[in-house]
């Protein structure tokens, strides 16, 4: 397989210090090929002619590409790699880089460092890792941004270095600097089951909602918030009032708080939507402390591990989400296939990922630019079904 290119980087700290700078300045499948086989062709084969010549990764992927064939994105390289989750203290992170370390033992390469804020409520601690790992020089960084636009500078840096950015969990707004987002699932189908889940535990007679998310600046929470949003504003949700929508910070400590001021603030509240696997924990606790279960759920994004016994209590009828393990793994195969080269992040590129199967990366229906890969699926969870 074709050796991992080594890219000049004796301007790199200080293009990614000037661009830092400026950022912190502003507003805050019929054949599958390897390498070293060669493929013959229809009419090769008809004359029994054996082509016995070598390609390289890249070759490989231009040939697979133009067949229209899928790329089973093979191991034999070493990669440097940076796994950025939000923060470091949150149990889906390290959930996240188990898949990732699980990928990168398949593929026989190093397993990714995995570095981050220790704080979800430090929305600018990413800028200095995205940096420090453009100026080390790794072969690829996996994402996943508390940052919003923030992280469009680095981001471009890293591009501009020749090393491919590849977001999950949560993407770069812009899509600037970025190779392409693994998206967990479809960000207008989260708008759609949270919708559907507040619906299902307010009842026909519909009620008050309030939102607690984790920080303004999350581009995935954001994003089902607005998706949210726009499926209640529909004629079949006209019984649900969206009241307010705070942040927690996705620190516990902070969310309880909010979880509790939307309560003093909104005596005819009966939901809190936490699409925070934080939030939703802290608000469930809140609840059930308070003695309030009785009149205020909690549903949202949680872990069923962390959630099993509010929805034993009935404090949290229902809750969604999705594997993070599946979505590290999956992030890494595509971090490791376009750094080697063995796919090229282009719409319509597709290419199998291990144990998780064929993906193609596609445009992003969800923002104005960027490309992306959907895993899916969601699951949701409920007294029948705990997910425990």
């Amino acid at each position: 397989m074709k050796a991992i290119k080594r890219r000049s980087r004796a301007l790199v700290p200080m293009v990614v210090l000037a661009l830092v700078i400026a950022a912190c300045g502003g507003d805050t499948d019929d054949t599958t090929t390897t390498a070293g086989e060669a493929t013959t062709t229809a009419a090769e084969a008809t004359t029994t002619v054996a082509a016995e010549t070598t390609t390289s990764a890249g070759d490989t992927t231009t040939s697979a590409a133009a067949a229209g064939d899928a790329v089973e994105i093979a191991a034999g390289d070493s990669i440097t790699a940076t796994f950025l989750p939000k923060c470091t203290n949150i149990a889906v992170f390290p959930q996240a880089n188990s898949g990732a370390e699980e990928a990168a033992a398949e593929l026989g390469s190093d397993p990714a460092e995995f570095v981050g804020p220790a704080d979800c409520g430090d929305t600018t601690g990413q800028i200095e890792f995205m940096t420090n790992a453009v100026t080390q020089g790794v072969d690829a960084i996996m994402l996943s941004n508390n940052s919003g636009d923030q992280l469009d500078a680095p981001a471009q840096a890293a591009a501009d270095a020749g090393i491919p950015v590849v977001t999950w969990d949560s993407p770069i707004p812009s899509a600037t600097g970025e190779s392409v987002f693994v998206a967990q699932v479809d960000f207008d189908e989260t708008g759609q089951v949270m919708a559907d889940m507040a619906r299902s535990i307010l009842g026909d007679d519909g009620g008050q909602f309030a939102i607690l998310s984790a920080t303004p600046d999350a581009a995935n929470q954001n994003a089902w918030i607005a998706a949210m949003e726009e499926v209640i504003a529909g004629p079949d949700y006209a019984n649900l009032e969206l009241v307010e929508t705070v942040y927690g910070n996705d620190v516990a400590e902070d969310s309880v708080t909010a979880a509790l001021g939307l309560v003093d603030s909104h005596p005819d509240l009966e939901l809190i939507m936490a699409p925070t696997t934080v939030g939703i924990v802290a608000a469930a606790q809140a609840m059930t402390q308070e003695g309030l279960c009785e009149t205020i759920k909690v549903s949202g994004l949680g872990l069923p591990e962390e959630m099993a016994p509010y929805v034993e209590s009935g404090c949290a009828p229902e809750f969604a989400l999705w594997s993070f393990v599946d979505l590290g793994y999956l992030a890494y195969y595509v971090a490791y296939g376009i750094a080697t080269e063995q796919i090229a992040a282009e719409e319509g590129t597709t290419f199998v990922a291990g144990r998780m199967g064929e993906y193609e990366i596609t445009a992003d229906p969800t923002r104005d630019a960027g490309l992306r890969v959907l895993m899916g699926p969601f699951s949701v969870y409920n007294a029948e079904n705990p997910g425990t």
